[in-house]
C-alpha cells in the first residue's frame, strides 16, 4: 500500500471529515475573544485546536473499536458514508488492537497539549480536557458505556458545543463569558442533531445490542420530533441572544441556514424509518452545523474589523 492509500486509509479510520465537529467550536470560542477582547493568540490557538483534533480522532477510533467489539457495527446492514462506524475494521483494512492503540496514541498526544496548556493557563483547561478524554473514550467503552444509556446525545452536544467554544475562549482571555455560553448552545444543538438524525438508520442493530439511544427509546416515530426541537431551538437561541443584544445584531447572518434545516426536517418526516432515502437529510444536517458555525465565527470577525 503506497503512501496515498494508506493516508486516505487513515482519513477514513479517524473519520477526518466529521473533524469540523471540533473545529468549529475552536474557531467560535477564538473569534468571540477577539471580538470582545481583541485578544489572538495564534499559538494557543492551534494548540488548543489540535487539543481539540487529538480528542475527537481519539474518540472516533474508540468508538469504532469498542462498537466493534460489542458486534453493533457487524450486523449494522443500514449503514452510509454518515453511520454505521468508519467501517476499516469490518472491511478488514485494519486490525482493531491498532484502531485502540492508535486511539490512545491520539488521546496522549491530547493530554501532552493539556498539561501545557494547564502550565500556562491553570488548571480549568485540565479539568475540560480530563472530562473530553474521559467521556470520549467511555462513550461505547466498559463500564460506562455513556452512548449505551440514553444520553450520549447530551454529553456530544457538551463536549463539541458549550465545552470546547469555552475553553478556546478562555486559552485567549482567561476569563468566561455568559455570551459565549449562551451563544455556544446551538452550536451543540446542532452537533447533536446530527448525531441524532444519524443515528435513524442504526435503530434496529442498536436495539439489538442494547445500545439506548434516544431513537430506541423513543422510536423512531416519535423521536422524530426531538430532531424538530434541536433545529428549532437552535435558531430561536440565535434570533434571543441579537435581539437582546447580548450577541452582536451581525449574528443574524447565521440564520440564513433555516432552509437547509427545514429541508433535513422534512426529509426526516417521510423517511424516519430509515434507509439511504435519509442520506439527503443526514447530509444537510452536516452542513447546516458547518455553515452556521462558520458563520457566527464570521459574523465576530466581520464585527471586529468594522467595529460593529
Amino acid at each position: 500500500m503506497n503512501v496515498l492509500s494508506k493516508t486516505a486509509l487513515w482519513i477514513k479510520a479517524l473519520r477526518a471529515p466529521f473533524f469540523q465537529a471540533v473545529i468549529v467550536p475552536a474557531l467560535l470560542g477564538t473569534a468571540i475573544a477577539w471580538y470582545r477582547t481583541g485578544s489572538f493568540h495564534l499559538v494557543y490557538f492551534l494548540l488548543t485546536l489540535f487539543g481539540l483534533l487529538f480528542i475527537n480522532a481519539g474518540t472516533n477510533l474508540t468508538n469504532d473499536y469498542f462498537d466493534h467489539k460489542s458486534n453493533n457495527d457487524e450486523i449494522n446492514k443500514e449503514y452510509t458514508l454518515f453511520n454505521g462506524g468508519s467501517r476499516v475494521i469490518q472491511d478488514g483494512l485494519v486490525a482493531p488492537k491498532t484502531i485502540l492503540t492508535v486511539a490512545i496514541v491520539c488521546f496522549s498526544l491530547a493530554v501532552v497539549i493539556g498539561l501545557y496548556l494547564t502550565y500556562t493557563h491553570g488548571w480549568v483547561i485540565l479539568a475540560l480536557g480530563f472530562f473530553g478524554i474521559v467521556t470520549g473514550f467511555f462513550y461505547t467503552a466498559s463500564p460506562v458505556r455513556i452512548g449505551y444509556r440514553g444520553w450520549g446525545e447530551f454529553i456530544v452536544g457538551l463536549n463539541c458545543g458549550p465545552l470546547p467554544i469555552l475553553g478556546a475562549y478562555y486559552v485567549q482571555t482567561k476569563t468566561f463569558s455568559l455570551e459565549v455560553l449562551l451563544i455556544s448552545i446551538p452550536v451543540g444543538l446542532l452537533i447533536t442533531a446530527i448525531l441524532y438524525i444519524n443515528q435513524f438508520p442504526d435503530y434496529e442493530c442498536d436495539k439489538a445490542v442494547k445500545k439506548r439511544t434516544l431513537i430506541v427509546l423513543l422510536g423512531p416515530e416519535k423521536a422524530k420530533t426531538g430532531y424538530y426541537i434541536l433545529m428549532l431551538l437552535t435558531y430561536i437561541i440565535i434570533g434571543t441572544c441579537s435581539i437582546l443584544k447580548i450577541t452582536p445584531w451581525i449574528t443574524l447572518i447565521s440564520l440564513i441556514t433555516i432552509p437547509l434545516a427545514v429541508k433535513a426536517s422534512i426529509v426526516l418526516k417521510n423517511n424516519y424509518t430509515g434507509g439511504r432515502k435519509l442520506i439527503p437529510a443526514m447530509g444537510s444536517t452536516i452542513i447546516t452545523h458547518l455553515l452556521t458555525g462558520l458563520l457566527l465565527s464570521g459574523s465576530y470577525a466581520i464585527g471586529r474589523v468594522l467595529g460593529i
